[in-house]
């Protein structure tokens, strides 16, 4: 059988629950802007919001909070003619491949799932069945488009690794070599944000303290005072990033400085080594300012026109749907479903 060679392309998503925080900027939106510029793959980018409803959503937080996550990959660099860029239930392949990989999937594949046990609780009675399901419409989410490459969180990885299960259990049951195996892009340490307040933790939306993360909607003040005020240790910085080791807040705010500065944490220490945080602090809130007070104006500036972004996300569903529509009928004739066409 002649290997089937499939176009590198690049799909990722996040729920649009509001809140977008610098943690989101530096693990997601900052790297997904720097993948469309990376020659000979193309980059599909979604707001799943069919994700978002697994539980519960008040329909018009939901409306804002899709049309702010749009604006917030717009203003972090993501461009809408480089990249395509969509809500989730504009095409409709997604609920519909979703369907088939629930009859793919086992359910012991998913009652594995450590965010199901997490979310779910022990009042998993009540939980909803798409949350169950979740990780099957992601797997259709990624494979609706062939994708090949999936960059996700560390606490993702194990869905994408579902979706090699389905692809792989449906090429074997259906004898094909149809959908793409495809590959984890995880995130480096480096684009890890733990919580201002407590190193230990991931910088949050849900946390009680507004001091724990920085926003993406903060204003300049507002972004410089956190970081001043952020949790530190009385030590200087020492000259590797080995040191840090045992030093969560300072590791944090390191790892914060070098994702800014697009260098690794190794690379950044020879010009921090020795420095006291009362020296490191300012340097740090003013280099986080630069780079992040013009994404919270512009996501500003495109809120103010929501029937631009619904616009911007339209054409970004019907270019989606061109790829998606023949990889949904192709699906369709191999599991043997009658069509009109």
């Amino acid at each position: 059988m002649t290997e089937v060679v499939h176009t590198p392309r690049v799909f990722s998503g996040i729920q649009p629950s509001g809140g977008l925080t610098l943690g989101n900027y530096l693990g997601a939106l900052k790297r997904f802007a720097e993948a469309q510029n990376q020659g000979g793959m193309e980059t599909i980018y979604c707001m799943v919001d069919q994700h978002a409803i697994t539980v519960w959503q008040d329909p018009d937080k939901l409306r804002h909070a899709t049309r702010e996550l749009a604006a917030g990959f717009i203003a972090s660099g993501v461009d809408p003619e480089k990249s395509i860029l969509f809500n989730q239930s504009q095409v409709p392949g997604h609920a519909q491949l979703g369907w088939i990989f629930n009859c793919v999937a086992r359910m012991g594949w998913m009652q594995r799932m450590t965010q199901w046990k997490d979310k779910a609780g022990k009042n998993q009675q009540n939980a909803s069945l798409g949350l169950f399901a979740y990780p099957a419409l992601m797997a259709a989410d990624i494979l609706l488009y062939h994708a090949t490459h999936v960059p996700v969180g560390e606490d993702q990885k194990q869905h994408v690794e579902l979706t090699r299960d389905i692809a792989i259990k449906f090429n074997h049951d259906y004898g094909v070599d149809f959908f793409p195996v495809p590959e984890p892009v995880i995130e480096g340490a480096g684009t890890r944000v733990m919580s201002l307040r407590d190193g230990t933790k991931k910088m949050s939306k849900s946390d009680p303290s507004d001091m724990s993360r920085i926003n993406l909607t903060d204003d300049a003040d507002t972004i410089s005072k956190k970081i001043r005020k952020a949790k530190t240790d009385p030590e200087p910085l020492p000259d590797t990033a080995e040191g840090l080791a045992d030093r969560p807040e300072a590791r944090n705010l390191v790892n914060i400085y070098a994702a800014l500065i697009d260098k690794t944490p190794d690379q950044a220490m020879p010009e921090l080594a020795g420095m006291q945080f009362g020296q490191f602090k300012p340097m740090l809130a003013d280099l986080a300012v630069d780079r992040l007070a013009p994404i919270s104006t512009e996501m500003a500036r495109l809120m103010q026109d929501p029937a631009e972004i619904d616009r911007i996300l339209g054409r970004g569903a019907n270019r989606a749907n061109e790829i998606a529509a023949p990889i949904l009928a192709r699906t369709y004739d191999i599991v043997g479903m009658v069509s009109s066409r």
